[in-house]
């Protein structure tokens, strides 16, 4: 009888494993999704500094295009460390 429980308690401890790594996967993926949006804003922001009527246009587009890529490192590390936490 003692084998018996013993053999539940650890297959409920493995599926819950399991579960826990699944939700982690999801987070990433969730996670890199962002970073992606964010790098994209990223890229559009450097393309209209490209195109900016004025030098302080420009370098103003530039800074918000680098705080975006920032943004988008933090958010793609964070889901990262996710799965490696989990």
């Amino acid at each position: 009888m003692k084998k018996f429980v013993l053999a539940v308690a650890a297959t409920g401890l493995l599926s819950l494993a399991a579960c826990n790594s699944e939700q982690a996967e999801r987070n990433e993926a969730v996670g890199e999704a962002v970073a992606d949006n964010l790098q994209a804003q990223a890229d559009n922001l450097e393309d209209a500094a490209e195109a900016a009527p004025t030098e302080n246009a420009e370098a103003a587009l530039e800074n918000a295009s680098e705080n975006m890529q920032m943004k988008a490192d933090n958010a793609e590390d964070a889901a990262d460390n996710e799965t490696d936490v989990n």
